[in-house]
């Protein structure tokens, strides 16, 4: 029977490379809104002999993410494993200088569209299936306010499923990777030296180690 992972966020950065780590063993939904980045990622893939399935749309669209979630069941009945990894990086600013349309997209997209989406994959997961999230230790530091609040809102909902379902499933798992080269940091720190930076795919595979 075929395992399905299902990957929110998974065009660039961490996303990417859990979505190619775990291609090996599960038959991978890749969720984001850039088709090309999507593509160049089926193409890794593919090249590694396995199979994937795009999605090109926005996580903050719910109708889109309903018609997804319900085209997953019809076609494969569950999923085993969710990965979110989708969020949206507001450049550093101090908190009284907030920019209200990137307050707006951060709340979307980091907030909004996970408690969209708990309620749309959780039965696709059932008692069996396992999400992972990802908490970030920028929250609640300086000049991280629109990014830093809304990613901690969005780990405190992960965390109230994750309590809610201790019991009976489905697993919730909240990750803390450490500092990673990616784009998302990239510009959050441009003149870092991404030479001391931990490599996506080293963290997905440890990752990919702590789910089982």
């Amino acid at each position: 029977m075929t395992q399905i992972a299902l990957i929110t966020g998974a065009s660039r950065g961490l996303g990417a490379a859990m979505a190619e780590e775990l291609a090996a063993a599960y038959h991978v939904v890749a969720v984001a809104r850039t088709t090309g980045a999507l593509e160049e990622l089926d193409d890794r893939i593919q090249a590694a002999g396995h199979s994937a399935t795009l999605a090109p749309m926005d996580i903050t669209n719910p109708d889109a993410m309903a018609q997804l979630c319900r085209s997953i069941h019809d076609r494969w009945g569950a999923i085993a494993l969710w990965v979110h990894t989708a969020v949206h990086a507001a450049p550093l600013s101090p908190a009284m200088s907030l920019d209200a349309r990137d307050w707006d997209r951060s709340v979307a997209t980091n907030v909004t569209a996970t408690g969209h989406l708990i309620p749309y994959i959780a039965p696709l997961l059932g008692e069996g299936g396992q999400a992972v999230f990802f908490e970030d230790f920028m929250a609640g530091g300086k000049f991280a306010g629109a990014y830093g609040a809304t990613k901690a809102a969005q780990i405190a909902l992960a965390r109230s499923w994750q309590a809610e379902s201790a019991r009976h499933g489905p697993k919730i798992h909240i990750a803390s990777p450490g500092p990673m080269a990616t784009a998302v940091r990239a510009r959050f720190f441009p003149g870092e030296d991404r030479e001391k930076l931990a490599n996506p795919r080293d963290a997905a595979r440890c990752l990919i180690g702590l789910l089982g």
